[in-house]
């Protein structure tokens, strides 16, 4: 277990890297070498690539993320950046983010109308 300045740490460190993240647009048409790799780089903070991520079934992706130490918000963020990759030519990674989202609707025992509406969503895809 982490003590709680290396958790923050840590925290922060997650944080930043879903914000570079969730910052990258993504559009329907292939990636560019360029931003594959802003993408690359990203992941890879969290032991991941794009070839991993396809590769992953849901439940090992999100063994993987709660491993790494994600919290349930961080998760809906990396959920939300999956959904937003989707729109990428070639990738759909709305079922992974779908399982994400129900896992922690189910996890965190509290009932969220917004992943609840996110669940809704990504069925809807």
């Amino acid at each position: 277990m982490l003590n709680k300045g290396l958790r923050d740490d840590e925290a922060i460190r997650i944080d930043n890297v879903l914000k570079t993240l969730r910052s990258l647009d993504f559009v329907p048409q292939p990636l560019t070498n360029d931003a594959k790799s802003d993408i690359e780089n990203q992941l890879k903070e969290f032991g991941l690539n794009i070839q991993t991520l396809i590769d992953y079934e849901d439940d090992e992706l999100i063994a993987l993320l709660v491993r790494r130490h994600l919290d349930f918000n961080q998760l809906e963020l990396f959920a939300d950046f999956l959904m937003d990759f989707s729109k990428v030519e070639n990738y759909n990674f709305t079922a992974k983010a779908l399982a994400l989202y129900q896992y922690i609707q189910q996890e965190s025992k509290v009932f969220s109308f917004g992943i609840n509406a996110k669940i809704a969503s990504a069925k809807n895809k």
